[in-house]
């Protein structure tokens, strides 16, 4: 392995012209096999229908952003800014770009499940066909192939792109703006750098600080690859770096002109700043765990491992093993070619993405869950295909093989230990599995003898055997709803693996005693202000009629969900808070956004979220809040249900001193009455 592998040139460009269309959607470029866009559709198709199948089950899916979504459908200023509910009382906690593709649905077809959800399916096919062009840039077609089925199968991928948090835009944004860099990197093309910059930045629009997570080794692979003079390189990437900042920070300048006075407030900071969600809460405190109003250092299982882990292990590292391998094996095949190699320039930027990103993901010491993952899907899956290309390239040198067969069955190995984390589920797929990846190795350190229909066999049973753990928990994943903050892909884990996994592994979204989902090793979080999996709350649980409820979705007598999760309201209680809510800013307010989007999904009316996300924001304070309710902007108070406490604000214990000062004033001015099981408090002038 001392020699460049030789690659696939760049496709022709065919002639231009309406006439031919058609044929060249069809057919694809002359260059490739009659099999390759054939083969192409045939995996967007595939993609398409899995990630849109059964989408109406779960509901409202993160009711947290189609709340903001039903806002943003109703008006352009909630639109704008990201507001959760139409009057603009606070955002949410992220920047709205990724709402705005579903707001815009909304508007179009309505609020539904399927205008909030087929936005995300249909990012995640378009995802699937970005990387496959980026991979075939400079690899055969069925590397290609590979790659696009490989991320298209990937559980996590499977899950993201079939729920509606900022995870879909975010990796589609980031796969875009590596399939330019890479354009870029070839002939030295500063339009194609200046794409591959806006696309990034605007994934910070999406997740913030997370997108850039990537660009320290997109400028770096250009830096040292691209074939032009250091100079050019060096202003390009000046050019680049401020079409960066213009792409993502047009928003947040935007933002910050405006007045307060004429804003929501900005979810998730403590001081109504836009910079300080970006940098603290969104930023640095994801990294060190000190982000005020967050959940606290949540770094039980941080270090190497974690990648592994028991829930997150059956999310995204089915291939990683391999990627890690491949990435190297592609590295040392290419190590004398030319600076500027296109085949290792492309190994580089992928290898990059996925070692900067899973090494954050890996320490964190903040908020981490474990869809955040996804954000690692494309590298993983083309470090798949473009490593076993450069490998098959040169089978018939003993070095290419060993290391292929190891790869292939060190895989199938690693998927018999993920399956086997899920014992009841399916219990014949590990051994299997184990077997396919065995018997396909041992052809593989044959693979100089083989030839005809037996190589094509051995190579298609190593494929099999590869991709048929993250298959199986990919269909498991769309057959199965998911509903709240939180959610998993895959069937529930019950083995522990990794740092800090000393008890059994949790099952995802599933609560343990108490209504908690407990860690790994331990007991829930316990005292005020910790965020856990709260009571009543599930990742995975079957949608109510109204997009929210499900068992553990609703409390007793119908009351929300909970703080990671949003329920259905009992009919009388939407009954009480749409009546008359037309003359009122605010048809209720409660702590809490996700308990405030459970009533304003199903009213259709705003419902003020007290304190954000997790009821820590200071927003509204008090003397705000009680100048509303004086003039008469804000109908109801929803305090808890029956099993909650009274009158307490279900979320009360765990908000804001603002949150808990507004639940003591009013339940001090104002007179409880339960309805449907759920405690409201009439604020209307007369009533105080």
């Amino acid at each position: 392995m001392t020699t460049t592998i030789p690659t696939a040139p760049p496709a022709p460009r065919t002639p231009r012209g309406w006439g031919g269309l058609p044929r060249r959607l069809l057919r694809g470029p002359a260059t490739d096999p009659a099999w390759a866009r054939p083969a192409l559709l045939a995996l967007l198709t595939a993609t398409g229908v899995a990630y849109l199948w059964g989408l109406g089950a779960s509901g409202w899916a993160n009711a947290f952003y189609s709340a903001a979504v039903q806002a943003g459908a109703t008006s352009w200023k909630a639109f704008f800014f990201g507001s959760s509910d139409a009057a603009n009382a606070i955002t949410v906690d992220k920047p709205p770009a990724a709402l705005w593709p579903m707001a815009l649905a909304a508007r179009v077809f309505g609020v539904n499940t399927w205008s909030i959800l087929v936005p995300q399916a249909l990012m995640g096919v378009a995802t699937v066909a970005v990387l496959h062009a980026a991979v075939r840039r400079r690899f055969p077609a069925w590397a290609a192939l590979l790659a696009g089925a490989a991320l298209a199968l990937t559980p996590v991928a499977a899950l993201m792109f079939r729920f509606n948090n900022p995870d879909a835009l975010l990796v589609l944004l980031l796969t875009l703006g590596a399939y330019a860099a890479l354009r870029a990197q070839e002939s030295a093309s500063t339009p194609w750098l200046l794409l591959a910059a806006a696309c990034t930045g605007t994934g910070f629009l999406a997740k913030m600080l997370q997108a850039f997570l990537v660009v320290p080794v997109f400028a770096l692979v250009y830096l040292l690859a691209a074939p032009t003079p250091w100079r050019r390189r060096l202003w390009q990437l000046a050019a680049a770096g401020g079409v960066l900042l213009a792409s993502a920070g047009w928003w947040v300048a935007a933002v910050a002109l405006v007045p307060a006075s004429a804003r929501p407030y900005i979810g998730g900071s403590q001081h109504d700043s836009v910079l300080e969600l970006a940098l603290g809460y969104n930023g640095l405190g994801r990294l060190n765990g000190e982000e005020t109003g967050g959940l606290g250092n949540l770094d039980q299982d941080a270090g190497w491992g974690r990648m592994f882990g028991p829930v997150i292990g059956g999310q995204i590292s089915w291939l990683l093993p391999a990627a890690l391998v491949l990435l190297a094996a592609g590295l040392w095949a290419t190590r004398r070619a030319p600076r500027t190699d296109p085949a290792r320039a492309a190994l580089a930027l992928w290898g990059g993405w996925l070692l900067l990103t899973a090494s954050v993901f890996s320490w964190m010491q903040g908020i981490f869950h474990e869809y955040y993952t996804v954000a690692l899907a494309p590298a993983i899956a083309a470090l798949t295909g473009m490593g076993a290309a450069l490998l098959w390239e040169r089978r018939r040198a003993p070095g290419a093989a060993a290391v292929l067969a190891a790869t292939v069955a060190l895989t199938a190995l690693w998927a018999y230990v993920l399956l086997g984390r899920s014992p009841d589920w399916h219990p014949w797929l590990a051994p299997a599995v184990a077997a396919a990846g065995l018997l396909a190795a041992a052809g593989l350190v044959a693979v100089r003898l083989l030839r005809g229909p037996v190589l094509a066999g051995v190579a298609a049973l190593a494929v099999l055997a590869c991709l048929a753990g993250p298959a199986a928990y990919a269909a498991e994943t769309a057959r199965t709803p998911h509903t709240g903050a939180i959610v998993t892909a895959g069937p529930a884990t019950s083995t522990g693996f990794g740092p800090g996994r000393g008890g059994p592994g949790r099952r995802p979204g599933r609560a343990g005693p108490g209504g908690w989902t407990r860690g790994p090793g331990g007991p829930p979080p316990q005292g005020p202000g910790t965020t856990g999996r709260m009571p009543g709350t599930t990742g995975r649980v079957p949608a109510g009629p109204g997009g929210g409820g499900g068992p553990g979705g609703a409390g007793p007598g119908g009351g929300p969900g909970g703080l990671l999760n949003a329920g259905t309201p009992d009919a009388a209680v939407t009954s009480a808070l749409t009546t008359g809510s037309a003359s009122y800013t605010w048809a209720a307010a409660a702590v809490g956004s996700n308990t405030a989007a459970g009533y304003q999904l199903a009213t259709g009316r705003p419902v003020m979220a007290v304190g954000g996300f997790n009821g820590t924001d200071p927003a509204p304070t008090l003397a705000e809040f009680q100048r509303l309710a004086r003039q008469g902007e804000i109908h109801y108070f929803v305090g808890g249900d029956r099993g909650q406490g009274g009158g307490r604000a279900r979320s009360a214990g765990s908000g804001s001193d603002a949150a808990q000062q507004i639940s003591a004033w009013v339940a001090a001015h104002y007179t409880p009455a339960t309805v449907g099981g759920t405690v409201l408090y009439d604020l209307t002038p007369a009533a105080g």
